[in-house]
């Protein structure tokens, strides 16, 4: 098990489904989430962004190579990071469950620090950027159900 978790959670009055077309799109990211630019590296045998995909995003002078690594459609939604921080077997795992006509999304991750004693460290660092990554992503779903409701 890794030494340092991280769960945030959000609501939103969108279905599942478009919750979970955001995450499948990493070029959606960078207009939800405070990362900087997206790139598919490698796509997954059997489409783009499945299972086996590599995707990178940029934000500043950082770079971070994700592999997707687990798909449940319109549930889950679970990568790993591959490099570009200074810490191992990083998993976060997107989990989407039907709440009240909406999602409640849960993001949890977790990690160990490359370095002993700097988990507490990345690990406040990177609760923030996550809160406003669930945020965001409720806020852009949100969005996107307030305009398929106008029709």
């Amino acid at each position: 098990m890794a030494s340092q978790v991280i769960d945030r959670t959000a609501t939103t009055s969108a279905e599942p489904r478009v919750v979970y077309a955001l995450l499948r799109d990493g070029a959606s990211w960078p207009e939800w989430c405070p990362l900087g630019s997206f790139e598919l590296e490698r796509a997954a045998e059997d489409e783009p962004e499945g299972v086996g995909a590599i995707r990178v995003f940029r934000t500043g002078r950082i770079t971070n190579r994700e592999e997707i690594v687990e798909l449940v459609p319109n549930r889950r939604f679970s990568y790993a990071l591959l490099s570009g921080l200074a810490i191992r077997g990083y998993r976060a795992d997107v989990d989407l469950e039907p709440a009240d006509g909406g999602t409640l999304i849960r993001w949890h991750s977790s990690f160990d620090p490359k370095v002993p004693g700097t988990g507490w460290l990345y690990r406040r660092q990177m609760s923030g950027f996550i809160e406003q990554t669930v945020n965001g992503l409720a806020a852009r779903a949100d969005e996107i159900d307030r305009e398929h409701r106008q029709g």
